[in-house]
């Protein structure tokens, strides 16, 4: 990639020497894609190296090893949302968890448009109800991208394809209530807006963020936890104190 002009996320930024920062993008056609910035903590740059922010970024590199340079030029800006915890929240841990799945320069165009779409509706959304489920569904997309997706169309303890309730942490695959019976204590409650569509209630979204949350957590953040967990952690615990 010696040179790529693109529309992208800021997903992730850090300090690198006195001045720069080096800021992980994702991109439409090639994923994620790290960029050395020059002048990257100056005060021009900082509002635009936001997690969150849509920018139009330009890379250039001399060979395919080499960090490539990054220039970056706001196109859309979702700071007025950091001042608010549970849109802040909802953007850190979106942008984090994107950052520390991936592989850089494995192109995943739809979760890129599954990431502006949880973005977008955190922005538009008079309350977290309307971007929850969003949120959920993206982390589930996720997991199906990394190749850990939930099998999620029959029972798999009869095979059944109705009533479909819950969801075996073992096999990742769903279970029908007749198929749970006796064992429900030990199974993750499915919420139908993952079957259905639609949206969900509190106690559904939370079934869905705990659902979602038990997977990431055994098979994509296994040595990257601390941080990148806190950020889901700070997320689910406003939530709650949001509905109590």
């Amino acid at each position: 990639m010696p040179h790529l002009t693109t529309s992208a996320i800021v997903c992730a930024v850090r300090h690198h020497g006195e001045h720069g920062a080096i800021a992980r993008l994702l991109t439409p056609d090639h994923g994620l894609v790290a960029g050395y910035v020059r002048g990257g903590r100056s005060r021009a740059l900082r509002p635009v190296l936001l997690p969150g922010n849509a920018v139009k970024a330009e890379f250039r590199a001399r060979t395919e090893e080499q960090l490539p340079s990054l220039t970056v030029e706001l196109e859309h800006s979702r700071a007025p949302l950091l001042a608010e915890p549970l849109p802040a929240a909802a953007i850190d841990w979106s942008c984090a968890l994107t950052a520390v799945s991936l592989s850089e320069g494995t192109p995943c165009p739809a979760l890129f448009q599954a990431l502006e779409g949880v973005l977008g509706a955190v922005e538009a959304a008079p309350a977290a109800r309307g971007w929850a489920v969003a949120l959920v569904r993206y982390e589930l997309l996720l997991l199906a991208e990394l190749g850990f997706g939930l099998d999620l169309t029959r029972c798999a303890a009869f095979g059944e394809t109705d009533d479909l309730a819950y969801v075996s942490p073992r096999s990742a695959a769903a279970v029908s209530r007749a198929g749970a019976v006796g064992f429900e204590s030990r199974l993750l409650p499915l919420p139908p807006f993952l079957l259905e569509g639609g949206m969900g209630d509190w106690g559904r979204i939370v079934d869905g963020l705990r659902l979602t949350g038990f997977f990431l957590e055994r098979s994509v953040l296994i040595d990257r936890r601390a941080d990148v967990l806190a950020a889901r952690e700070r997320l689910v615990e406003r939530l709650k104190r949001a509905v109590a």
